[in-house]
Parts: structure tokens; sequence; C-alpha cells
């Protein structure tokens, strides 16, 4: 069978004006799509720092939580843009939409731990129960907190050991903080035999205590018997003091409640 030149021709001829038209119509959704990238990628900067900037406005918003939502505002700009982008080739957004939602479903029951303390690392910073230098103990994890993080929280325990807690695990159980209210009281107590004078002991008492000026005054150092047995009788000094100031307190006024146990007991012989 012999090929007729007239119908190679045009056939040709008719081949190359379909790529030109792919050509042309594919280059307008190439050079579409670029636009649109370059485009979508300034306005998620801008949208990411008009957020922070924004929430930086509001009174006591964290700067964790700051950079958080304007990153995820970030990312949804940017995410709505992929999809437009790929309508500018003919493919179905809403496929696109729904696939998306489907592998986010899937990562999201894969990473379900790590979302619990992502939600809860907001939820600690928004409701704040410690911050950053504040002296916490929360079920078995004890120290100063140095930061908080979407994850998980760095502590440094009293003796310089490392911490970290994950968030789940700290907005879970109750949170007992030190630092927080400012002051702390502190009770310290001794027992003294059936002959030994209580009021001496109690004025004793109140009278290291009112000496100390690290001690508060509202409300006043209060010496009282606490305890009684059949031999002894239990006196307590209790006192308020700066929470900064509580330990070497403490430790001063058991030295001093020692040192002045031993004088009560030579001055009796």
């Amino acid at each position: 069978m012999e090929l007729d030149p007239q119908n190679a021709i045009s056939a040709i001829q008719t081949g190359v004006q379909q790529a030109s038209a792919l050509v042309v119509t594919y280059s307008f959704s190439v050079i579409g799509a670029i636009v649109l990238l370059v485009v979508g990628y300034i306005v998620a900067g801008l949208v990411e720092r008009w957020l922070y900037a924004g929430l930086g406005q509001v009174s006591g918003f964290d700067l964790t939580l700051r950079r958080f939502f304007s990153k995820i505002a970030r990312y949804a700009v940017l995410g709505l843009v992929i999809v437009m982008v790929l309508g500018q080739f003919g493919i179905q957004t809403a496929s696109v939409i729904a696939a998306i939602g489907a592998i986010g479903l899937a990562i999201g029951l894969a990473l379900q731990g790590t979302l619990q303390n992502i939600a809860a690392g907001i939820v600690l910073l928004a409701l704040r129960p410690f911050r950053i230098g504040e002296y916490v103990e929360v079920g078995s994890v004890t120290g100063t907190v140095e930061e908080i993080g979407l994850f998980a929280t760095r502590l440094r325990a009293a003796d310089g050991v490392y911490l970290l807690a994950p968030n789940s695990t700290l907005w879970t159980q109750p949170v007992k903080n030190f630092s927080r209210n400012g002051v702390r009281r502190n009770d310290i107590s001794i027992n003294i035999d059936g002959e030994g004078n209580i009021d001496q002991i109690q004025k004793a008492f109140v009278k290291m205590a009112t000496g100390d000026k690290r001690v508060l005054s509202d409300p006043a150092p209060a010496a009282f018997a606490s305890d009684l047995t059949d031999t002894s009788v239990a006196v307590t000094l209790r006192y308020w003091t700066s929470a900064s100031d509580f330990a070497a307190v403490k430790a001063d006024f058991t030295k001093g409640t020692r040192n002045l146990f031993q004088e009560k007991q030579m001055a009796a012989e």
C-alpha cells in the first residue's frame, strides 16, 4: 500500500497544530501556576508577620503560641495556593482536598500521642499554671521550669539534673507551684518534756523569727503548743517568708531551733 504524500502532510500539520495548541494552553497554565506560587509565597509571609505582630499586641499572649499560630496561618495559605495551582492544570480540587483530609486523618491517628502533647502544650501556654523560672511539682516531676514547648516542658531539678516532661503528662496531673503566690509558710516544731517551760520556748521562738528581716510581719510569726503526749509537748513556730527566701530561712531556723533547745537544756541543768 503506497503512502499518499498529501495525507501524510495533512496528518503532520494536524499533529503540529494540536501540539502547538497544547503548548500554548499549558504554557499559560505553567505561567499562571508560577505566578500563583510567587504571589502565594509572598502573601503567606505577610500573613505570618501580620498575625505574629497582631498577637503580640494581646497582653500576656505567650511568645511560643504567637510563633505557633503564625506558622499555622502561613502553612494554611501555602496549602491553599498549592490546591489552586493544581486546579490550573485541570485537576479536580475537591479530590485533592479529600485526599489531603484522608492523609491528615491517617497522620493524626499515627501521631495521636504527639498531637495530645501539642494540645496540652497550647493549653499550658494559654492557662499558665506555671511559668519559666517557677519551681513546681507535678506528679513525680519536680524542678524549676526552664522552657515550655509545644511538645514537652524542660525543667531543672534541685540537684541540677535535666528533666524533660511530655506536656500531656503535666496537664493531666495536679500542679503544685511553689513560686506562684510569692510567699510561703513554714512550721518548725520541737518536743519538750513535761518539766520544760513552754512559755519561754514560745517567747524564744517568736524572738528568733521577729529578729530576722526575711520573716514577714504580716502574717506575724506565732508560736504555740501543737501536740501533747503523756511525756512531752510539741511547740511549733509558724512564720511566713517570700518564696525565694523559704529554703534559706528554713535551714537557718532549723539550726537556730536546735541551738535554742540545747541552751534551754543547759540552763535547766
